[in-house]
């Protein structure tokens, strides 16, 4: 089976609802820079595939054709949160398949401000599984995801006895990591004060500086097979060396935790350390779905990277930043780079290839050799990648 490797990625820096160019531009501009990265030209990419879900069925098309139009296939994505993820997957796939020999995975997003909501109230909501599991467990009402994530914080702070200054010491340490990225929307410092002091917005304990902002902006990632590399003198040294996608089973409803994606999140982390031979504690570096930091705090468990109940230990370690087990989401993750759902997977791929290239500056995490991607969509999808440096 041909490897899949990263010949190219590239980002443009995420914005506040209003500030954005239009997606076509956003998304143009990505897809160009990947290519530039990649020192290829479009003709060469046999495939694309275009993540994101607030708008028509044919937006992939339309963002693409303002970079090039040369007749390839165009597969638009929509998986929710993991949209962009999905789009890494399938591309993935083209390649090792033997389908292709070199794909362009895409994606991006303009948002709206305050919290995410759905556009189709003519019809019966994908969610309603997820709102029967709310109510019949007598959750407070409120936006769907705020709802959702809120109640498995909640949970999980029951379970393990854990109390709710864990996630926002989790909100400190990741804005600590925003600071040093140029792609950051935040980067003033934050306090376990500041982020408990914030307004509430669900619940008695999650903060508005506990939940990740919406965002506007978009990423491309170029992936090709080993052989097209030395052919077209591409120096693609970042490899996709294991990767899953899983979805919900019936153990999805049976508990706050796994509603948002605990159990997917083990399943398809679980696949990928068996598919690569590769354990969690080898890992050096990750990104993971922080839209809210008590989803970082569960993912910790989800992904083994810590053990069941045991990430208050593991947070007041440091054992999720730079001197400890793993560094964590050193981009700021979500909760510094906003949201923008399509263009969510790419960016985490932007940087997690640029920390096994090297190249993340003050960020850096030293000598990056394995990196792991954790993506996480409601309704629902969990996609989990790892990366090396060969």
């Amino acid at each position: 089976m041909p490897k899949a490797l990263i010949a190219g990625v590239d980002m443009v820096k995420f914005v506040k609802p209003g500030q954005q160019a239009p997606f076509r531009t956003m998304a143009s501009s990505a897809i160009l820079g990947a290519l530039t990265d990649a020192g290829i030209g479009p003709e060469l990419v046999q495939q694309a595939y275009a993540g994101y879900i607030y708008g028509d069925s044919t937006c992939g098309q339309y963002a693409l054709y303002d970079a090039f139009m040369t007749g390839i296939p165009v597969i638009n994505v929509n998986n929710n949160c993991s949209s962009g993820s999905t789009a890494i997957y399938l591309a993935r796939q083209a390649v090792e398949g033997g389908e292709v020999e070199c794909a362009l995975a895409f994606g991006f997003e303009e948002m709206q401000p305050g919290a995410l909501k759905s556009h189709w109230d003519d019809r019966e909501s994908p969610f309603e599984r997820f709102l029967n599991v709310l109510d019949k467990a007598n959750y407070p009402a409120g936006p769907l995801a705020l709802r959702c994530f809120g109640a498995a914080g909640h949970y999980y702070m029951e379970k393990y006895h854990a109390t709710p200054d864990l996630f926002a010491k989790v909100a400190v340490k990741t804005r600590s990591h925003a600071i040093n990225n140029p792609y950051s929307l935040f980067s003033s410092p934050l306090t376990v004060n500041d982020v408990m002091q914030a307004p509430v917005v669900y619940m008695d304990y999650l903060t508005k500086l506990m939940c990740c902002p919406p965002t506007c902006g978009a990423g491309a990632a170029i992936i090709c097979t080993e052989q097209f590399a030395k052919r077209h003198g591409i120096d693609a040294n970042v490899e996709i060396v294991a990767q899953a996608l899983t979805t919900d089973t019936p153990l999805t409803w049976t508990n706050p935790m796994d509603l948002i994606g605990a159990d997917m999140t083990h399943r398809a982390a679980t696949q990928v350390y068996e598919q690569a031979g590769i354990g969690p504690q080898e890992i050096d570096v990750v990104e993971l779905h922080d839209c809210f930091t008590c989803n970082e705090v569960i993912s910790y468990e989800g992904l083994g990277l810590c053990p069941e109940g045991g990430a208050t230990e593991f947070v007041d370690n440091g054992d999720n930043t730079h001197g400890g087990k793993f560094v964590i989401n050193p981009s700021g993750g979500l909760m510094s780079k906003g949201h923008p759902i399509g263009a969510t997977g790419l960016a985490q791929c932007f940087e997690l290839v640029t920390q096994l290239r090297g190249r993340a500056g003050q960020r850096q995490v030293d000598d990056a050799q394995i990196a792991l991607q954790h993506n996480l969509g409601l309704g629902g999808a969990a996609v989990v990648t790892m990366y090396r440096r060969t």
